[in-house]
């Protein structure tokens, strides 16, 4: 695992393709892309560690950012044109928590962006965006954890600070702020600031981010250390009994080795999700 400074100016694929040239390894991949303009915490796998990624993706993530009130760009960001404007100077910081609080924390609907990776129909959204195509995008349920609003660096600037799910479009929260305001808003400047247990205090650029451990991957996961006769189990991929809390959970040897992630099965019963060369190695 590699905790990357994703720095403005390359895509997260760009930093994928940078890290298998630094450690010689085809096998890598990122938990969550980040926008090519944005910056911070890309949590990126190298090796069998990429099996472990959907148990960093689904982590809550935070960012903080810029909204730029009385402009609506074609993106909802600052690389986008200008479609719109609007005269917000009567706008408060007051009103906009309020508006915050009242309509953007908790659990909300989002409407994908056009220049979102999704796919409808075997086509990704930004790729049809640059086509000028616009389609119909169905509302997809989200979590915004926290949302504070502060005054930004400069008149009609709010800065921002979210924790929120995994998908939520922060560009999107600008939108929406901007329109239920009473006029348009976009985003500018964002920089996520953690992924999960992943913060910028631990992350690097590219070239110079340190290699983890393939344990760290699921370091938020409830830890359970099996036996000798439970790890020759877990190789063969049985089914077990269910362990304390809710799961999934990180199953390591007695040597202290990772091998691998069970989640609930049925009644008081568990399966393994994802099972590492390293059980068959013991």
């Amino acid at each position: 695992m590699c905790v990357v400074d994703k720095p403005a100016g390359v895509t997260s694929h760009d930093v994928v393709g940078m890290l298998r040239r630094r450690f010689g390894e085809r096998q890598v991949g990122h938990a969550g892309t980040l926008d090519p303009d944005a910056t911070g915490v890309l949590v990126v796998a190298v090796g069998m560690a990429t099996k472990l990624l959907r148990f960093v993706e689904k982590t809550t993530k935070r960012y903080t950012g810029e909204v730029v009130l009385g402009t609506a760009t074609s993106t909802l960001d600052a690389s986008g044109d200008v479609v719109a404007s609007f005269d917000m100077s009567a706008v408060t910081l007051d009103d906009a928590r309020r508006v915050v609080a009242e309509h953007l924390v908790g659990r909300i609907e989002q409407v994908p962006p056009m220049v979102s990776a999704i796919k409808i129909d075997g086509r990704r959204l930004h790729e049809l965006a640059r086509e000028g195509i616009e389609v119909e995008r169905a509302p997809r349920p989200v979590t915004v954890e926290s949302f504070t609003v502060d005054a930004g660096p400069e008149p009609g600037v709010l800065a921002i600070d979210v924790t929120c799910s995994a998908g939520t479009y922060i560009r999107t929260l600008a939108d929406d702020l901007g329109r239920l305001l009473g006029g348009g808003a976009h985003l500018r400047n964002l920089r996520r600031t953690a992924v999960g247990e992943f913060t910028l205090a631990e992350a690097g650029p590219p070239d110079e981010c340190v290699l983890l451990p393939v344990a760290m991957a699921v370091r938020a996961l409830p830890r359970v250390d099996v036996d000798d006769a439970t790890a020759a189990l877990v190789a063969n991929g049985r089914v077990l009994d269910v362990f304390a809390g809710d799961g999934p959970w990180a199953l390591f040897r007695a040597d202290g080795v990772l091998i691998a992630v069970y989640e609930p099965f049925r009644d008081r019963l568990a399966k393994p999700s994802v099972v590492l060369a390293a059980a068959a190695a013991g």
